[in-house]
């Protein structure tokens, strides 16, 4: 029996894609930003030998696709995974799956990355998996300004940094600066016998933190965290907006929400987040998530229809 367009249809809001040139689909198993325990693992592996044709392949949004699954197995292989508290997704226009990058055992990590990739999967992937937005809506966790998760690239992408200060006044000068030694943006020079930071080419990356033997830049600094908003990288791109404050990882919920409702309501139907902004200016949303406006009227949002151009 050939698969029909509306077979197609139906189970691609749960997870599956037609593989080309087969009738065949690839199943997305999600997890909270690409994190999975040995069980999780041989779960995904015995679906694929029972259900599929073997093979699985990784994502670019960290889930596991069980490549080569019949149509007519589709519900087996969901039944199957569900047992081992395990889902399909990962598609339409909602929240998509969360990724993190392994900010949380990295060496350059600031922040607990699958810690707040947790929480904010909780919330909004699982949360409000069912609200209907104008648009996917990605969000992308990094520990540190190397971007590894490109979360410049994301609707919503939050990169951990570090917040210090320098005191000169402790600066001895050294020939041999240590901090400038350590600084991987060369943003740090000697000037008449003291270093000097470039604001310019400092990403608050934090490796230089507790490098300077006198403490002029302080063995201990806060861990905070930038946000872009209306990243995409494809057939159009847009390098995310830098949102002019830093934020607390527990604050980090709560930008998201906002944007997300600012989006909801803004947006046109099949418009991108940076598409959004662009259009209406970034001082628009910036004044959007400077109150608690857009909590308030969460459900006024969520249950207005979507604007349509």
């Amino acid at each position: 029996m050939s698969v029909t367009k509306d077979q197609i249809t139906s189970v691609k809001g749960r997870g599956f894609l037609l593989n080309r040139g087969t009738e065949c689909f690839s199943g997305r198993v999600v997890t909270v930003g690409g994190l999975f325990t040995p069980a999780e693992l041989k779960a995904i592996a015995e679906c694929a030998e029972q259900f599929g044709s073997g093979k699985v392949i990784f994502t670019s949004r960290l889930a596991a696709e069980i490549v080569g699954i019949p149509f007519d197995r589709i519900p087996e292989a969901e039944a199957f995974m569900a047992q081992r508290d395990l889902h399909f997704g990962g598609t339409g226009a909602k929240v998509r799956p969360v990724t993190a990058c392994k900010g949380t055992t990295c060496v350059y990590g600031n922040i607990d990355t699958q810690a707040l990739a947790k929480v904010v999967y909780d919330r909004f992937y699982i949360g409000m998996g069912d609200v209907k937005l104008p648009h996917k809506f990605k969000i992308g966790i990094g520990g540190c300004p190397n971007s590894c998760m490109k979360p410049s690239l994301n609707d919503v992408g939050v990169e951990g940094c570090k917040q210090f200060t320098f005191d000169s006044e402790l600066c001895h000068g050294c020939k041999k600066c240590a901090v400038a030694q350590n600084c991987p943006s060369k943003a740090v020079s000697v000037v008449d016998g003291k270093a000097v930071i470039d604001q310019s080419k400092c990403t608050s990356c934090g490796v230089c933190v507790g490098k300077c033997p006198f403490g002029a830049v302080p063995k201990e600094a806060k861990s905070v965290c930038r946000v872009y908003v209306g990243g995409t990288w494809g057939k159009k791109q847009r390098m995310g907006t830098l949102l002019r404050d830093t934020f607390t990882e527990a604050e980090i919920p709560d930008v998201i929400e906002k944007v997300m409702l600012w989006f909801k309501e803004n947006a046109y139907v099949k418009e991108r987040l940076g598409a959004a902004i662009d259009r209406l200016g970034s001082d628009t949303l910036e004044a959007a998530l400077a109150t608690n406006d857009l909590l308030d009227r969460k459900e006024e949002i969520l249950a207005s229809p979507m604007l349509e151009r």
